[in-house]
């Protein structure tokens, strides 16, 4: 009875141990995957996709898209694949494309797509675009004519994907500030802000012929003006602005005119005070002269007497001169 639960025990462990090691190889290895492979007749050892597993490649995601390459007749290898995955690539998105391409009757190598795709774009998307041209369309572009008046246009750019030059080229935002540069340049050539209502494909023609996708990741296949509108009048606006510019600077020279006038006559007042002044002065010496000469005998007492007499004399005149005149309008205001 002991011999027999022994023996019931060490099959059991035995089959436990066969179960770990098969779940565990089977973990490691493969071997679906590998039958996957030779059902769609792809010669992938399973030895190579041990290699995948020690070199921390996940298997599915570079056999199943060699799979799908080889029923679409795309011919690349295990290692292109492999190395693309370890690059940091997208191996499915390659795959894709170069089968989207072979269908569109694109060349498109397998080096190319992958450094696409490395290089941050959509290869995929690259190549529908190329099947199918995408629409850009701009927001209003407002550019001054030659009169004066500003008018603003809106575009659409019909744009297909150069695959020669997606890597190194430019993109979208490059294609708009082109195209609105192109559109400003045009209207302000035009004479009249008529001429480019009259003539919208004026503005696309001129534009397209310009080569404008030079450098860019697209190449423009046509430029279309959707809408046209007028805008202000620019010209009037900046003529009432010098105006108005001019007005003030003749204020600010009229103003300083002024104020070098005022400071004149404020000047003017202060001599003539500083002159009244003088005067004063050299009235107040009159009489000490005239002490000095009584002193030193050079004067009189009646030569003093006749000077006095005249002096009287003077302001008599003076008044009679006033009366005979009549009452200044000036004093009456005063005495109100």
């Amino acid at each position: 009875m002991n011999d027999l639960d022994a023996n019931t025990i060490f099959i059991i462990l035995a089959a436990i141990a066969i179960i770990i090691v098969l779940s565990v190889f089977f973990t490691f290895v493969p071997v679906t995957l590998w039958i996957s492979a030779l059902a769609a007749g792809v010669r992938v050892s399973i030895f190579t996709l041990i290699g995948m597993r020690l070199r921390r490649v996940i298997p599915s995601r570079v056999v199943n898209p060699l799979i799908k390459a080889h029923k679409a007749g795309i011919g690349v290898g295990t290692n292109q694949l492999e190395s693309h995955y370890l690059a940091g690539g997208n191996v499915d998105r390659v795959v894709n494309a170069l089968i989207a391409a072979e269908r569109a009757n694109i060349t498109l190598p397998f080096e190319r797509g992958a450094a696409i795709d490395l290089a941050g774009r959509d290869v995929l998307e690259a190549v529908q675009m190329s099947v199918n041209p995408k629409v850009i369309e701009t927001p209003y572009i407002a550019g001054v004519a030659i009169n004066g008046i500003e008018v603003k246009a809106k575009a659409r750019i019909t744009v297909r994907a150069n695959i020669e030059r997606l890597v190194g080229g430019a993109g979208e935002e490059t294609i708009i500030a082109r195209v609105g540069e192109g559109i400003v340049a045009t209207i302000g050539s035009s004479k009249s802000h008529t001429d480019v209502l009259e003539n919208p494909d004026l503005i696309s023609r001129t534009v397209l012929s310009k080569g404008l996708d030079a450098g860019t990741a697209f190449e423009i296949l046509s430029i279309d003006i959707m809408d046209v509108d007028i805008g202000k009048n620019i010209g009037a606006i900046l003529q009432t602005d010098q105006a108005e510019a001019d007005k003030k600077i003749a204020q600010a020279k009229a103003e300083e005119r002024r104020a070098m006038a005022v400071a004149e006559e404020q000047e003017m007042v202060a001599r003539v005070q500083e002159m009244r002044a003088k005067v004063v002065e050299a009235e107040a010496e009159v009489p000490l002269a005239m002490a000095d000469a009584l002193k030193s005998g050079n004067l009189g007492v009646m030569d003093y007497m006749n000077i006095r007499n005249i002096e009287a004399d003077t302001g008599m005149r003076g008044s009679i001169g006033k009366m005979s005149k009549g009452p200044n309008p000036k004093d009456h205001d005063n005495n109100k």
